[in-house]
């Protein structure tokens, strides 16, 4: 009998009839707040729920919709939904505390486990086995050839997969990449326990073809029977996998050059950028001319002062060179066509994704040739080169990597009169911006056409371009007039759809008069220039040439964003680290 007047008892106390009433708790659906309110008339709660949940469920609820309303006492329904709401989240939370104490319990004995595992492995002691056959030292590249036979190699842990008695690695040693397999005792020393990505280890043991069905880099894997931890790199929050991500800011990303080097990407596009200058110099060899190696510091300019790093050299002022070419042209007489490959320097304020400060520059000069001969000999360069290394099966396979479904370019290039040019942006509605006005209207005849807008029509014509024949204002002293039209030079950009230009060059003047008139043109001291003027002097020749931005091809060449890619340590306008 007492049981049932107990549950009578609960029901009416359930149902808020009991006639007794605790302290009232206030309720403000429109403007209470469960996080900052007391429960007070003057700073109610916005939920019965959140009321019983922190007074308890012994109070007298007041509540209201509107704050305009009176405070009316909650109906018997809502109440009784408000308890009911409480009891679920008191169970789930119980329920909850109870799942994380089991886990909590979980955890700590994984902990200890593990950390008796360790103590165990540091007992482990591995000898590389003397009865096995004398292992052949080789780079990952070698290996194809080494297939079932014991070798010893050496890299970085690119990556890094650990199960529970076996330890998967993808080593990486900058010649290619080797999966390798850690089993049996192997696995159970402290250093594999304690294995990070990008530490260096020595490994040896037997190459093995992948079994069919299975890939790895190369078609085979090594079989370790002995290895050891040269350098550990860093866990925890210093490792190398927390350090930045495909989603890391671009400064950041710079600032940590060194270490983005490591990734495939990175990897891939300097092995390439090797491919091309190794590339470049056969097919100068090809076509017999002569690498020099002319200075970096000068005292003359060549593209103009704005752009010059200036700085004291012994007292005197002196420049980072723009350019190697008249230091070419003095090679002429006596080693022939030449070229070289030489760092140039832009002090230009410029931070647009095709700009560096420091790039590398392909600079060549060739004797007694017309322009038409200096457009078919770039024309020639470039795609003789692009055939080499697409003839050598790394340099294509990264090529198709980085850029996939890359052909090369078709013969013979598109060669636009800078007249045609202004024409063609007008009639397909590519406009400039005024300079002083900033608004907008077509292009006219003088025009140095704005990179945004020759990047817009290659991209149209989608092919490349030898955009020629510009005025003589907009460009250098040295350049050559176009015979029977004087107002205009004998000059060629090479641009490529994508990237925009890639390649600038000239015919040169012979004359020496001509020369001298174009130094006084330009407001230029002839004094310093006597090395170049006596060119003209002793023995002058019709003669051009050109530079190439080698950024700027491989950007094209690899269909990266920004040159800046393309560069080991990018230099631009407030980058010069690390």
């Amino acid at each position: 009998m007492a049981s049932i007047v107990e549950k009578v008892t609960d029901k009416i106390a359930d149902l808020g009839l009991t006639g007794e009433k605790g302290p009232d708790v206030y309720v403000d659906e429109e403007t209470g707040s469960d996080e900052t309110g007391t429960g007070t008339a003057e700073a109610p709660y916005a939920t019965a729920i959140h009321a019983l949940t922190v007074k308890g469920q012994d109070v007298n609820i007041l509540t209201r919709k509107k704050t305009a309303d009176e405070f009316q006492q909650i109906t018997k329904s809502g109440l009784k939904s408000a308890k009911k709401a409480v009891d679920n989240n008191e169970r789930k939370a119980k329920r909850a505390g109870e799942e994380a104490e089991k886990n909590a319990k979980a955890a700590a004995e994984a902990k200890a486990r593990e950390e008796k595992r360790i103590e165990e492995s540091k007992k482990v002691i591995l000898v590389e086995d003397p009865s096995l056959p004398k292992a052949t030292r080789s780079k990952l590249e070698g290996l194809a050839a080494l297939r079932g036979k014991r070798v010893r190699v050496f890299g970085w842990v690119h990556r890094l997969r650990q199960q529970k008695d076996m330890t998967f690695i993808v080593l990486r040693d900058g010649t290619g990449f080797l999966q390798c397999i850690l089993a049996g005792k192997c696995a159970q020393t402290y250093d594999a326990l304690m294995l990070t990505t990008e530490s260096t280890v020595e490994l040896v043991g037997t190459v093995q073809a992948v079994p069919e069905g299975k890939t790895a880099p190369g078609g085979h894997e090594l079989i370790v029977d002995y290895w050891h931890t040269l350098g550990a790199a860093p866990g925890g929050d210093d490792a190398f996998t927390n350090k930045f991500n495909e989603h890391s800011d671009p400064s950041v990303l710079a600032d940590l050059r060194h270490l983005t080097l490591r990734g495939e990407t990175a990897a891939a596009v300097l092995h390439v950028r090797a491919g091309v200058l190794s590339a470049f110099r056969a097919t100068y060899a090809k076509h017999s001319l002569t690498e020099v190696t002319p200075p970096c510091m000068v005292q003359t300019q060549v593209e103009g002062g704005s752009t010059l790093f200036e700085f004291n050299y012994y007292g005197e002022k002196a420049y980072l060179t723009q350019s190697s070419q008249l230091y070419l042209e003095t090679c002429l007489p006596s080693l022939g066509d030449v070229f070289c490959i030489q760092e140039s320097f832009r002090a230009e304020k410029s931070l647009t994704r095709r700009h560096l400060s420091e790039y590398t520059h392909l600079e060549a000069e060739l004797a007694f040739i017309n322009f038409d001969d200096l457009m078919t000999h770039i024309e020639s360069i470039i795609c003789e080169t692009i055939d080499l290394l697409l003839a050598d099966p790394r340099m294509a396979e990264l090529i198709q990597t980085l850029n996939p479904g890359f052909k090369p370019p078709k013969r013979p290039f598109m060669r636009l009169d800078y007249k045609d040019a202004i024409k063609y942006l007008n009639e397909h509605g590519i406009q400039r911006p005024d300079e002083e006005t900033g608004e907008i209207g077509d292009h006219v005849i003088g025009d140095d056409i704005a990179e945004a807008a020759e990047r817009q029509m290659t991209d149209q014509l989608g092919v490349p371009i030898f955009l020629n024949k510009f005025p003589k204002e907009i460009k250098a002293f040295y350049m050559k007039k176009v015979p029977g039209d004087p107002g205009f030079t004998e000059s060629v950009d090479l641009l490529m759809p994508g990237v925009g230009e890639i390649v600038g060059g000239s015919m040169r003047i012979a004359d020496m008069q001509e020369l001298l008139e174009g130094y006084k043109r330009e407001g230029i001291d002839p004094a310093p220039y006597y090395w170049f003027t006596d060119q003209r002097k002793y023995g002058t020749c019709e003669h051009g040439g050109y530079g190439l931005g080698v950024e700027r091809f491989l950007a094209w060449l690899t269909k990266r964003f920004t040159v800046r890619e393309c560069s080991l340590y990018p230099r631009w306008m407030g980058r010069a680290t690390p």
